[in-house]
């Protein structure tokens, strides 16, 4: 079968299209014949050999986290799916295991969700590592409730476009950063106060807002682009940077926040609760609840293009790969 395959680090010259084997899903796995694939940062990452301090790489190595297709397969002992069911996953690729940069993909039914008619293949290969990470910013570090304000910095992008719409589902007040070209589509997503990092000051933004701080901010930038962030979150309040594995890289001072009564809690998704999410998430998809982010569609022998867009950061929403023409 084909795929997108690395056979060592580097740039993204190193992804190229090979034929691979293909796989055998194992018993309480499905085969899946996938239709789209989305890049996110961890993609680049891990094609540069940052993850290898989590896994060992077995070369040739199939980049990709996100998929969504067909069931081709199913493994041994496996009833909750059948052939020709639409779903969309997760992969192993967090176990050292293959990505979904490939026509076929075996994953665990634990990080499967079935797929409605009514959401199509590109918009549900958006969502498993953005939205599950974001759902985890909100819910697991955040505990946002009704009514709370949040601040998501970052609203344009792959997971501060899901977190606002998820932060609106749950009646919260939200401010959004972004550049001036994305404050009519951070609006379009319900942020009630985009904010022009470029052009206003933040801090003054968001305390005029929001006086007092908000109760929750969603860092889905990092690297030191939000240095206010502790004045800017209320006593009681939390900081949910989402983790970038970047080393030494500028972090919000944690004498300074516990001083303030504010909690940094640093934020990635949760193997143990993603499946779950994932399948709670699709279900508000299923249901027509949520819109999908603003896409992008490559081919999948760019995916390196692809990585390059990702990685220069500033891509509006997902960009996801086209693999086949399911």
């Amino acid at each position: 079968m084909r795929a997108m395959v690395i056979n060592g680090f580097g740039g993204p010259e190193v992804l190229h299209i090979e034929d691979i084997p293909m796989p055998v899903p194992k018993p309480g796995e499905v085969l899946i014949q996938v239709a789209y694939a989305s890049v996110n940062p961890a993609d680049w990452k891990c094609r540069e050999g940052w993850l290898a301090q989590f896994f060992d790489y077995k070369f040739p190595f199939v980049v990709g986290f996100d998929a969504a297709g067909f069931i081709a397969g199913l493994g041994d002992g496996v009833t909750e799916y059948k052939i020709g069911d639409r779903v969309v996953t997760s992969s192993n690729q967090g176990l050292g295991q293959n990505g979904s940069y490939e026509e076929y993909l075996t994953v665990a039914i634990d990080r499967v969700a079935h797929l409605a008619d009514s959401v199509d293949f590109k918009t549900a290969a958006s969502i498993p590592t953005a939205a599950v990470t974001s759902w985890e910013a909100l819910y697991g570090s955040g505990d946002l409730k009704a009514g709370q304000s949040v601040l998501i910095h970052g609203g344009a992008g792959g997971m501060g476009s899901f977190a606002i719409q998820f932060a609106k589902h749950s009646g919260a007040r939200v401010a959004a950063t972004c550049g001036p070209a994305n404050l009519d589509y951070v609006k379009s997503l319900g942020a009630d106060r985009p904010i022009d990092y470029r052009s206003e000051n933040v801090l003054d933004a968001v305390l005029a807002w929001a006086p007092g701080g908000v109760d929750l901010i969603v860092d889905t930038v990092g690297q030191g682009t939000l240095p206010d962030a502790i004045a800017m979150t209320k006593p009681g309040g939390v900081i949910a940077p989402i983790g970038t594995l970047i080393v030494n890289e500028p972090m919000a001072d944690p004498a300074e926040a516990e001083k303030r009564g504010v909690r940094l809690i640093y934020t990635m998704s949760n193997r143990v609760k993603a499946g779950d999410q994932l399948r709670t998430i699709v279900d508000l998809y299923n249901k027509g609840m949520l819109k999908a982010p603003h896409l992008t569609e490559l081919p999948l022998e760019e995916a390196g293009e692809a990585h390059r867009r990702v990685k220069d950061g500033h891509v509006r929403g997902k960009i996801v790969l086209k693999v086949a023409d399911l």
